[in-house]
């Protein structure tokens, strides 16, 4: 992306708007769009970065899209529910809603990017009341745009530690979790330091599922970092894995 020009992000963004008119149509577009999250994530860090008008306006009008799509046409037989409610908490995971209250404030000479700017911005608010914590965080991890905030809480990881054994017992959140400690991203992965510890510290055997899944190695390989913050909150994991009463070593 940082290579790109501004003609080639907007031809992508183009694309995946054109795409977007198929939803209605067909679930395996819809299934397309929903795989690993990355075209939403795509388009929201399009709008985030926003590096022309023609650019945002394109990605905001296919969010819009993605964010009003039914899959009342058309259904997969036997293939979980892929409507607007998925893409929108993937759209509030990714952080688009800081990004459309930064939009507000700005003036735009198209006056569908401001249409788009204030529809998104209800349909994201309407979402996010109905969503619980977990299910911001579990849309968070999942995408892998983790950012500090009340799910990343030692009150958080008491009330929900359970939960991060997964529906299968896969422990596919923690999983996630190990793999962003290897994130080029400092801050996520000093938060999937924090989090692993948490998990540790609050679920039956933690420590052991932990270190089963190689987080101990990674987290130790990064104690040693360049970065401050992601050196503390490496030790703090490890001490975590390896320490009942890590508070006072």
């Amino acid at each position: 992306k940082v290579n790109s020009s501004v003609q080639q992000l907007y031809e992508l963004a183009f694309c995946l708007w054109c795409l977007t008119y198929e939803l209605n149509n067909f679930a395996d577009v819809r299934a397309d769009f929903a795989k690993d999250g990355l075209p939403v994530m795509a388009l929201v860090e399009l709008v985030s970065s926003a590096p022309r008008e023609k650019v945002v306006r394109v990605a905001l009008a296919a969010l819009r899209n993605l964010a009003t799509c039914s899959a009342d046409v058309n259904p997969e037989p036997d293939a979980p529910r892929i409507d607007s409610k998925v893409f929108l908490g993937e759209m509030i995971a990714c952080g688009l809603m800081k990004a459309i209250g930064l939009l507000q404030d700005r003036q735009f000479t198209d006056p569908d990017v401001e249409a788009d700017v204030e529809a998104l911005h209800k349909l994201l608010a309407d979402n996010f009341k109905e969503m619980t914590r977990w299910e911001v965080y579990q849309n968070e991890v999942e995408t892998g745009q983790l950012s500090w905030g009340s799910t990343h809480t030692d009150a958080f990881f008491k009330e929900n530690a359970k939960m991060m054994e997964g529906k299968d017992g896969d422990f596919k959140l923690v999983k996630i979790l190990i793999s962003l400690l290897g994130s080029k991203d400092e801050d996520i992965a000093a938060i999937a330091c924090f989090d692993l510890g948490e998990f540790c510290r609050y679920y039956p055997n933690g420590r052991g599922i932990a270190k089963r899944l190689g987080a101990k190695e990674l987290a130790m390989s990064l104690i040693e970092h360049d970065n401050p913050e992601l050196q503390r909150h490496a030790l703090q994991c490890v001490s975590k894995m390896m320490v009942q009463n890590w508070e006072y070593v």
